[in-house]
């Protein structure tokens, strides 16, 4: 089993810069897609980011691209989401999840472990 543990989230202005962090706990982490999703009340979750277990495939959302940089330091047991020029709705509920699967995967229903979410407020 994996733990998951997100931070880095607060209040930031329009153009701003945030990094997540997701930090994972087991042996085997480096053999784990990694994704961040986000969740605004009312709102389905929605997908942002993925990394393959090498941290050689990337796959981001269409609303995130050019602007959001997803990678993983195996090392350290930890993934990151780095955030620019953020915009008011990227406002939500971020969430770190891990899959099985070693590759990309940008389908909620295939991960297997999730955190317990990291606020992003982004003020206009």
């Amino acid at each position: 089993q994996v733990q998951l543990v997100e931070s880095g989230g607060g209040l930031v202005q329009a153009g701003g810069s945030l990094r997540l962090s997701c930090a994972a706990s087991g042996r085997t982490f480096s053999s784990y897609g990694m994704g961040w999703f986000r969740q605004a009340p009312g709102k389905e979750r929605e997908f942002v980011a993925t990394v393959s277990w090498s941290g050689g495939s990337t796959i981001y959302a269409d609303s995130v691209k050019g602007r959001f940089t997803i990678s993983r330091n195996n090392a350290k047991n930890t993934v990151y989401l780095q955030m620019n020029s953020l915009k008011p709705e990227d406002t939500a509920v971020y969430y770190c999840a891990a899959t099985r699967y070693s590759g990309t995967e940008r389908r909620v229903s295939e991960y297997d472990y999730w955190g317990q979410g990291t606020q992003v407020t982004v003020s206009s």
